[in-house]
């Protein structure tokens, strides 16, 4: 289980997701219903994805969100531990 609290953290835990499966952007891209483009913009952070997009590349990936009370690490210290 992965713990994201930014976009950043979100992108790079999709990134080590698509790297254990060995597929490349536009392989997950084509998964997902979405261009190779879109892909690179989640893994590098871009703010703008919407939600649904960002649940269609989980779901490509065999992957959900959870929602849960807030820890009190910091996000520093979350991305510490990848």
């Amino acid at each position: 289980m992965e713990l994201a609290r930014t976009p950043a953290q979100i992108g790079n835990a999709v990134r080590r997701a698509r790297k254990k499966r060995g597929w490349s952007q536009t392989d997950l891209g084509t998964a997902a219903g979405l261009r190779q483009e879109t892909i690179s913009l989640i893994e590098t952070g871009h703010g703008a994805a919407k939600l649904e997009t960002i649940l269609g590349v989980l779901s490509a990936l065999g992957l959900e969100l959870r929602i849960s009370p807030r820890t009190t690490s910091s996000a520093a210290d979350i991305e510490a531990l990848f």
